[in-house]
């Protein structure tokens, strides 16, 4: 027997391939670049993540332009070192866009994100909030530990998920030797 889930992943595989969808893609291209909605476009995606429908969870949709993140060469006479162009970023999409929705809406916490769709142009994620001062949050036993201090400004940490997995610390154990406190901080150390 299927769940509830399953129907709503598959309707929302089905409703991708519609001109429905393109149109909503083409409104949320014109709409502003971070916006909090009432309720998640994938619900089922959310909930697996850890959204509740109660007071203290908001969903903001966050939109990320496309494309290799590498810097501008400045316009300078001279070149210093700190000026080459080849130096990518190392933040995955999803984590700025989890800095970006923090950024926007700083009382409130990173507790999860998801990718939503893309298009030529841009990627869009919903991003789950979670306000760590509400009653509702500090009783829920099983969302209590996102109130203590040591989970202040998460996403700029890289505590989230996606911070966790661009820091290269998705591995435990014997593997993961030189992975820890993060890929390049390990790297800047051994030097």
């Amino acid at each position: 027997m299927k769940s509830a889930y399953s129907y709503m992943k598959t309707s929302l595989r089905q409703k991708r391939e519609t001109p429905e969808w393109r149109m909503l893609l083409a409104r949320w291209r014109k709409s502003r670049v971070t916006v909090r909605v009432k309720k998640p476009t994938n619900l089922a995606k959310a909930r697996a993540l850890g959204f509740k429908a109660k007071t203290g969870f908001s969903i903001v949709r966050v939109r990320i332009r496309r494309g290799g993140h590498k810097k501008t060469r400045p316009k300078a006479g001279r070149r210093s070192k700190r000026m080459t162009i080849n130096k990518n970023l190392k933040m995955n999409y999803r984590w700025i866009a989890e800095n970006r929705a923090n950024k926007k809406f700083p009382n409130l916490e990173v507790l999860n994100s998801y990718k939503l769709a893309q298009d030529g142009k841009f990627y869009f994620f919903e991003v789950i909030l979670v306000d760590k001062n509400r009653p509702e949050i500090k009783k829920d036993k099983n969302l209590k530990w996102i109130s203590s201090k040591k989970h202040t400004r998460r996403s700029f940490r890289g505590l989230t998920s996606s911070g966790r997995k661009s820091r290269g610390l998705r591995k435990k154990g014997r593997r993961a030797i030189k992975a820890r406190p993060g890929v390049r901080a390990s790297g800047r150390k051994s030097k």
